[in-house]
């Protein structure tokens, strides 16, 4: 299993500092979800861990290696990223999309070997997307293709797959299908799954640990029952909630103040009413 961290990480654009002097350790074989509010850096941090953007200040280490020295296809053995909302060239069937995970093994000479060949099929196998390895991509629902996306970052046979708001766009039925996938991949492989979501709820679903991000800092991290609190909610998103417990799992769920409909307070107001 890899090793990742950043040592006093500092990132930005241009003269704007995204993250500043950050620390973090990324546990081995869990599911770990960076929240934070918009523009907080969750993503500008995922894509410096995966080698997209170079640090201005610090590094990020894999393995004990300086990421930033390590060649290409060496990075793309050890680590995938799937971007947020990735776009498929027109036509592209899902079969050839998964193949292009194989590129960190495959050489200019080098022909088509078995292990290729288990690898894809295998992805595709673990993302139920063997059935429909003949379909052009854009022909796909948005869950059907957020897996077929899925499967050739599987393909690349990695330990750790990173992943930028793998749930946007799609529906409340594709966002379970998709997280679900994840955890699976983690639990029945031992995955190291770090991805960016803003459902705080789903986050607590389904994360062993969650770093909250504000003020270019990590304002907390840890087990999401240890962590997610109200006073954690107001002071990374300036919102008042309550924080109960899911019902079906047990984990931490918010309940967000604001206006609406309030079926209480109209069932006291017909009980005084009666009365």
């Amino acid at each position: 299993m890899q090793t990742l961290a950043a040592n006093d990480l500092t990132l930005g654009y241009g003269e704007d500092i995204i993250i500043d002097d950050l620390n973090i350790t990324i546990p081995k074989g869990e599911i770990t979800i960076f929240i934070g509010g918009n523009g907080c850096g969750k993503s500008t941090l995922l894509r410096s861990l995966a080698r997209l953007l170079k640090p201005k200040g610090g590094d990020v280490v894999l393995n004990g290696e300086d990421i930033a020295k390590m060649g290409t296809k060496d990075v793309a053995k050890k680590l995938s990223i799937l971007p947020q909302g990735p776009v498929t060239p027109e036509g592209l069937t899902v079969m050839e999309l998964v193949k292009q995970g194989r590129y960190p093994y495959r050489g200019f000479f080098k022909q088509w070997s078995n292990d290729d060949e288990y690898a894809v099929t295998h992805a595709l196998e673990s993302t139920n997307m063997l059935a429909l390895k003949d379909r052009a991509v854009d022909s796909l629902s948005g869950g059907q293709r957020q897996r077929a996306w899925i499967a050739m970052t599987l393909a690349q046979e990695t330990d750790t797959i990173l992943l930028d708001e793998p749930t946007t766009y799609l529906d409340m039925t594709y966002q379970i299908e998709v997280l679900d996938l994840l955890f699976d991949l983690n639990e029945k492989e031992g995955r190291t799954i770090v991805m960016v979501l803003h459902d705080i709820n789903l986050a607590c679903r389904y994360a062993h640990h969650i770093v909250a991000i504000k003020d270019k800092k990590i304002f907390a991290q840890g087990k999401p029952e240890e962590i997610v609190t109200c006073n954690l909610m107001h002071g990374v998103f300036e919102m008042k909630c309550d924080v109960t417990f899911d019902p079906m799992f047990g984990t931490p769920m918010c309940i967000p103040h604001g206006k609406g409909r309030c079926l209480f307070a109209n069932q006291r107001s017909k009980q005084s009413s009666v009365v």
